[in-house]
């Protein structure tokens, strides 16, 4: 496995200034650069097999979104929002002066990497969205309210934390049991007590359902508009039982667009994890072509 450096960015909104974490894997010097942005409860350990094998071609930085992983947690639960998001994803690019990049995104990291592109002057070149289109649809929204509203569990060691990851992701799909003990253990942090909890903000939650909603009130999402912006070529990942991403969603993406492709990934539902080796060679094989 490639060689990975971990570094920080101070980025910054009004009152609330945070570091923004991120790795990094192949030449610091490769002009050829790889944003990879995870979904909404994640972290950037989710992409280090996919980091590893790419860095023989890219530079690749995976990151973790603000209040995840190892970047800070806001001061104001309310700034846990897309324009955040993509200030942040902008900052770091123009800090390390990145005017072209290639990126992807699982579930909320593939809408950052949307929004991004529809920007003009965006430095996405080409865009792989993992399970996540230009509609979202109201009963996957009300599953994942439900299900990051309730409190957040502890653990009393990883065998216990990789129990439950296996039952919560198991839409991810066949994965081995390293690939399950590595998400546990970049998934949890320790407690002043002594056990185990996710490392995320548990403020994120109240920022998801948006103010005077419930779980079960929450709407679906459109963007229509936004992806009409969208230009450079786009690679559509579905997982054939994800209930995120609809099959018609995908389909009216591509109405018009020669440069929207999309690849099925069978027996996997929200999302594929992109630690198999056939997902991982699907995603490099489209980059690296022309």
């Amino acid at each position: 496995m490639q060689a990975l450096r971990k570094n920080k960015l101070l980025c910054n909104i009004p009152d609330d200034p945070h570091h923004l974490a991120y790795m990094e894997w192949g030449d610091e010097h490769n002009p050829k650069v790889l944003i990879c942005v995870h979904g909404l409860m994640r972290n950037a350990y989710d992409f280090e097999e996919l980091a590893s094998e790419l860095s023989k071609d890219y530079r690749v930085l995976a990151v973790d979104v603000v209040g995840r992983g190892q970047s800070d947690w806001l001061q104001n639960y309310q700034n846990y929002n897309y324009g955040t998001y993509v200030s942040d994803l902008l900052n770091l690019c123009f800090s390390l002066n990145l005017t072209q990049v290639d990126w992807v995104g699982t579930s909320m990291g593939g809408l950052i990497g949307m929004m991004i592109a529809s920007l003009p002057n965006s430095p996405i070149h080409k865009l792989v969205m993992n399970d996540i289109g230009a509609y979202v649809p109201q009963a996957a929204l009300q599953r994942i309210a439900t299900y990051i509203s309730q409190k957040a569990p502890h653990f009393a060691d990883l065998n216990a934390a990789e129990l439950y990851f296996r039952e919560v992701y198991q839409p991810f799909g066949e994965l081995s049991a390293a690939q399950w003990q590595h998400i546990a253990k970049h998934s949890v942090r320790a407690t002043p007590e002594g056990d185990f909890t996710l490392i995320y903000d548990p403020n994120i939650p109240k920022a998801f359902i948006p103010e005077g909603q419930t779980a079960e009130t929450i709407q679906a999402v459109e963007l229509w508009e936004l992806w009409k912006n969208v230009q450079c070529p786009t690679l559509i990942l579905r997982g054939a039982e994800s209930d995120l991403l609809q099959a018609e969603t995908v389909e009216r993406m591509q109405q018009g667009r020669e440069n929207v492709h999309t690849i099925t990934v069978p027996n996997v539902g929200h999302a594929p994890s992109l630690m198999i080796p056939e997902q991982i060679e699907w995603v490099r094989s489209w980059l690296l072509s022309e």
